[in-house]
């Protein structure tokens, strides 16, 4: 019964995310500033500014970590209402609320809006609980990895890391035009559309513009 709704639900769900999700954010800007434009440097975070008239090497400053749990975080992020809906109905509001630490690529609303009519009923439908849960799983990864930490990984690997999921099934992280890009085992792709980490004591939150999906079936 499960697998059978994995299938199902891969069918649906992968025309709309693999046509939708892979617009990457837009560049960040180049032209002279009087002032730092959040999320417009020109350097990938952290990489020393060492043009004229600098007196130090700049650095974008770590966000501050919050005293709550990513699941406790989640509401208060602008656009990602369905998520956190679909987190509570999977039961995953729980362990994600545990000591952890975890790191969760979390879907916007956007993302959601593109799939087929119905979609999302049927993943809420009781029944299907255990495969929304696999869905879910495989946007969180263990270890609360910062947009540096993950950029690090895939210079490391040359060019690519593999991250595996609470799904046990990987995410490819790359870097495209200066964004984070996810690519998930078959295939959708979806990026880290903002700049800036969301840390909570428990982990940490990247906003997605796709959602990413396990091998199903």
């Amino acid at each position: 019964m499960r697998s059978t709704f994995l299938l199902t639900a891969g069918l649906m769900l992968a025309p709309a995310i693999a046509t939708a999700q892979t617009t990457a954010p837009a560049a960040p800007a180049t032209a002279p500033q009087t002032a730092p434009a959040t999320g417009a440097t020109t350097a990938p975070v952290g990489t020393p500014q060492t043009g004229p008239g600098t007196t130090a090497p700049a650095t974008t400053a770590a966000a501050p970590v919050g005293t709550g749990t990513i699941v406790q975080a989640l509401p208060s992020i602008p656009a990602h209402a369905t998520l956190v809906r679909l987190l509570t109905a999977a039961k995953l509001d729980a362990q994600l609320g545990g000591a952890g630490p975890f790191t969760l690529f979390a879907p916007n609303d956007e993302a959601f809006s593109r799939l087929p009519a119905g979609t999302l009923d049927t993943l809420l439908a009781p029944a299907n609980v255990a495969s929304l849960t696999t869905i879910l799983k495989n946007h969180v990864v263990p270890g609360a990895l910062t947009s540096d930490q993950i950029k690090s990984q895939i210079t490391a690997g040359g060019g690519r890391a593999t991250l595996t999921t609470l799904s046990g099934q990987p995410l490819v992280a790359t870097i495209d035009n200066g964004s984070i890009l996810l690519t998930d085992a078959v295939g959708n792709k979806s990026y880290v559309d903002k700049p800036a980490d969301v840390r909570e004591a428990n982990g940490v939150i990247h906003s997605t513009n796709g959602i990413s999906l396990p091998k199903l079936g």
